[in-house]
């Protein structure tokens, strides 16, 4: 039988020794996404404590306006709601997708040729088991267009988005690679939590729109198949904590590049000019690298400090002087500035949360 979507692993993000180490690298969910996949199960008669426990997930945490939790914990979250229900869509369609539906659908798709023929497969495969939700796929050499075809009316922004990150994360998984995201368009309001939506999808969206459908690069649909059944085994195990933020490739450049940033202390990353010359490359030629992959060298460091940062928050007793040193900023006012562009919020104000220091991870 396929396997189905097991429960990853429970483990730390941060490894609370002297030196700053993780163990893996996953991105971070909005805590109102939380509060909605409950909500969707509240209304089918679940508890919401049971599930959080599942999850691994303080209460708490959820009263903290700003408050993120780890894909993995999510990714348990949306197991346990899974395994409560019956259905891996969370009770959003008249029709239940069936626990094992993932799994399936990846055995689906798992022998196509290229990204065209699997997405197509996953699409005839979401109108099996959904009936409120149809996906169609349009490809043309401008775009390559992923259409939710709502009959009965316009979905809530998060049925859409769980849709499209079983779809994204399948797809970009089978290819080995990011697929960039164009535009997305949506025919419900504009959600509160839009922000965090633009981190799951892109800058260019828009809402109230007549038509739902999200626009992938057109020459993504030329990108061949490369995984196989020994890899399939792996993904399952690990879903679906690894495809519910954008999907990083782990034999990326960038990926490369985090994984030797994380060996490291913060003081002593290189700038792009050294790096470069310990990856063997031109500094021309990493930037440009990176800019296909997405991202950049700033962007990478900045987003691994946040991560580093939020982390001690939340799971030490250290002082934000002592966390901006180690973090490598000369002065904690430099800390504070850098922290409020990452949250929004100063370091003070998210520790002081409920949930800041409660056994489940606030941030990983």
């Amino acid at each position: 039988m396929p396997q189905t979507i097991k429960l990853p692993e429970r483990f730390r993000h941060l490894v609370t020794t002297p030196a700053l180490r993780t163990t893996r690298e996953r991105g971070t969910v909005s805590a109102s996404f939380v509060d909605t996949a409950l909500r969707c199960a509240e209304r089918r008669g679940i508890s919401r404590e049971i599930l959080l426990e599942r999850a691994g997930i303080a209460p708490a945490v959820l009263a903290a306006p700003l408050a993120r939790v780890s894909a993995a914990q999510y990714g348990r979250l949306w197991s346990a709601i899974a395994d409560a229900l019956d259905d891996e869509f969370f009770g959003q369609d008249s029709h239940p997708m069936r626990r094992g539906s993932f799994a399936l659908l990846c055995h689906a798709a798992l022998d196509s040729r290229d990204a065209k023929q699997a997405l197509a497969r996953i699409a005839g495969f979401l109108r099996l088991v959904l009936d409120d939700l149809q996906c169609e796929i349009d490809t043309s050499a401008e775009q390559v267009r992923i259409r939710f075809a709502d009959a009965a009316g316009a979905q809530p922004m998060f049925a859409y988005a769980t849709a499209f990150v079983m779809i994204y994360g399948l797809l970009c998984w089978l290819v080995g690679r990011r697929v960039p995201i164009l535009a997305a368009h949506f025919r419900c309001p504009e959600p509160a939590a839009r922000d965090e939506y633009q981190l799951m999808f892109c800058d260019a969206m828009s809402f109230d729109q007549p038509a739902t459908f999200i626009d992938l690069a057109p020459d993504c649909v030329a990108l061949p198949v490369v995984q196989t059944g020994a890899t399939l085994k792996v993904f399952l195990r690990e879903a679906p904590a690894n495809f519910i933020v954008k999907y990083r490739n782990p034999d990326s450049l960038a990926a490369r590049i985090r994984r030797k940033l994380r060996q490291s202390p913060p003081a002593d990353w290189p700038d792009s000019e050294r790096l470069s010359g310990t990856l063997n490359m031109a500094e021309a030629t990493l930037r440009r690298r990176l800019k296909q992959e997405g991202t950049s060298y700033q962007a990478i460091r900045d987003a691994l400090r946040r991560d580093l940062a939020i982390a001690r928050l939340a799971d030490t007793t250290q002082t934000i002087a002592e966390i901006a040193h180690a973090l490598g900023f000369a002065e904690p006012s430099a800390f504070h500035r850098a922290f409020r562009n990452w949250t929004g919020v100063r370091p003070a104000a998210y520790r002081g949360s409920p949930g800041g220091n409660s056994s489940g991870n606030l941030m990983a």
